[in-house]
């Protein structure tokens, strides 16, 4: 189904998996050409599991969406996941450097290329994405199983929140907010822990780690700063 504005709106349940309404603003999320550096292991997991990305296509096809426009990408990207308590949780994200890409010089990063008191999206060109198999809790929040994107909001007093939202697919930056963040489409906002780091990591990093047991943990670091937050699979 559409909205008036042509996102793809979608909910229901597959293969036993409840989904919530998830928004596509771009059809370009749904091409593995997304997933430049995930193994084949995680591809397969993303097809096996997430079996509603087909009628996601379909969707897209029947609007009649016309292409995203292909931008310009200036970072590497990067595709993490970790099993934890037998549920794979993946992020894929672009790793930006503290070195300007033009000018190579040394930036600020936390107050400076990330501004405090801005909402930031986790990373560099296409909005960070979470997928999860089966229902998780970061940070004591219920997500549902399904696919999101990870946006932080850092503030000056050294606090940060990570924002879950059903908005999946778009350029991290655009000319009309709504298609880049569209708040009303929040599923939580988390509260981050903040750490000092004992060295400066100079490229953008998010480790998700955990175990058999259910618990795990996801970890933003850069510059001198490390923010992380709990990831507990709900039985």
């Amino acid at each position: 189904m559409c909205d008036s504005a042509g996102r793809i709106l979608v909910s229901g349940a597959f293969s036993g998996v409840a989904l919530p309404g998830v928004v596509v603003t771009s059809p370009k999320i749904l091409s593995s050409s997304y997933l430049p550096t995930a193994s084949a292991g995680d591809i397969m997991f993303v097809m096996k599991n997430f079996k509603y990305t087909l009628l996601l296509i379909a969707a897209v096809v029947a609007c009649v969406l016309p292409a995203a426009a292909q931008q310009k990408r200036t970072s590497p990207h990067e595709t993490v996941s970790a099993v934890i308590g037998g549920n794979r949780v993946m992020v894929v994200y672009g790793r930006p450097y503290t070195k300007d890409p033009n000018t190579g010089a040394i930036r600020k990063i936390w107050g400076g290329l990330v501004p405090y008191d801005k909402i930031w999206r986790t990373g560099a060109d296409e909005a960070t994405l979470l997928i999860t198999q089966q229902p998780i809790e970061l940070g004591g929040a219920t997500i549902p199983a399904g696919a999101y994107s990870l946006r932080t909001l850092p503030t000056a007093d050294g606090k940060a929140k990570l924002i879950v939202n059903k908005q999946i697919g778009q350029w991290g930056i655009s000319g009309d907010p709504k298609k880049t963040y569209d708040e009303a489409l929040d599923v939580a906002r988390i509260d981050l822990k903040k750490d000092a780091l004992p060295s400066p990591v100079d490229q953008f990093t998010i480790q998700v780690g955990g175990d058999a047991s259910g618990v795990g943990t996801l970890k933003l670091s850069w510059e001198n700063t490390q923010y992380s937050t709990t990831i507990t699979v709900k039985k």
